[in-house]
């Protein structure tokens, strides 16, 4: 069988990609490993209302049955979101969970790979991960940086999770060679926060003078992903200063209950959520619509 044999495209998604349509791609780790349900379910639809809204297709992307399924139902939302030991499946997973045909939730690492195995150039997230801290002596660094380095897929996120080296992970996005653009700002955001304390490499305040970079790279013949950084809504922030005494917390309690890998980042925004009394959940809720709205709007350009 050939790669393309295991995609399952929704009709519709078909159709949009056929006549040249804006189509986004969506993540499912957040509906399964982000959120609490119902609200992860609730987000999830209202976030590909918004994609709607700002004129393109949305296409939440998932594994399930031995697929991989790019556009879901919403019977297949509400099992990813109302199931336990949904898998969350990033590359080395991905595998595994196809041949054994257990249900899957993509990261942005495989979500990025099936999307462009589907022929989808922009996908949107809330944040990517990157490298974790402590990571010179754990050496956790994100499949996501690893898929973004050659895949041409842009991702449009609310910057790096705060709960990573934010320093390290520019660093080596700009080793790899992605460029990191942040819309409207000077600042590179931290997820939750509109401000990390880095500058932007480069800043664009446009849809479509971002759409114009991407069709540069991409005919450059330059392979990989463009990161696009949309802050959080100023009203819906949390400040840097505030999340890191939250964070730091976290972290010593992944670290005292010896959390690792893959159940690190689901464990350490959950107990972030319970510590700020669910004003993180909220900032997320409101990032990812954000970005939702501006990936939909890039896609209408591109």
């Amino acid at each position: 069988m050939k790669s393309n044999d295991y995609l399952n495209i929704h009709p519709e998604i078909i159709e949009a990609l056929s006549d040249g349509k804006p189509v986004v791609a969506l993540e499912s780790t957040i509906i399964a490993h982000g959120m609490p349900y119902p609200l992860n379910i609730q987000t999830a639809m209202e976030v590909e209302e918004i994609v709607r809204k700002n004129g393109a297709i949305p296409v939440t992307i998932a594994i399930l049955e031995g697929k991989l399924c790019v556009g879901l139902n919403p019977s297949q939302l509400e099992m990813l979101g109302n199931t336990e030991n949904v898998w969350k499946v990033s590359l080395r997973d991905m595998p595994y969970v196809v041949s054994r045909k257990l249900p899957g939730a993509t990261t942005v690492a495989s979500t990025m790979r099936i999307a462009a195995m589907a022929g989808i150039r922009i996908f949107v997230t809330g944040g990517i991960g990157g490298v974790h801290r402590g990571a010179e002596t754990s050496m956790d660094i994100s499949a996501d940086l690893f898929e973004m380095a050659q895949t041409n897929v842009a991702v449009i996120s609310a910057g790096v999770k705060s709960i990573l080296d934010i320093g390290l992970t520019l660093e080596y996005l700009e080793t790899e060679g992605v460029p990191v653009i942040t819309y409207g700002e000077d600042d590179f955001p931290a997820f939750y926060s509109r401000k990390s304390g880095f500058k932007s490499p480069l800043r664009l305040d446009d849809p479509a003078d971002i759409a114009d970079l991407l069709r540069s790279k991409w005919e450059l013949g330059l392979n990989g992903s463009v990161l696009v950084a949309n802050p959080v809504p100023e009203a819906m922030e949390v400040p840097l200063p505030k999340m890191e005494t939250f964070i730091k917390e976290a972290l010593l309690e992944a670290e005292r209950m010896k959390i690792t890998g893959k159940k690190i980042t689901p464990f350490l925004l959950k107990t972030i959520a319970e510590k700020t009394g669910g004003e993180s959940l909220s900032a997320n809720i409101a990032l990812v619509k954000n970005n939702a709205a501006l990936g939909a709007q890039i896609a209408c350009n591109y």
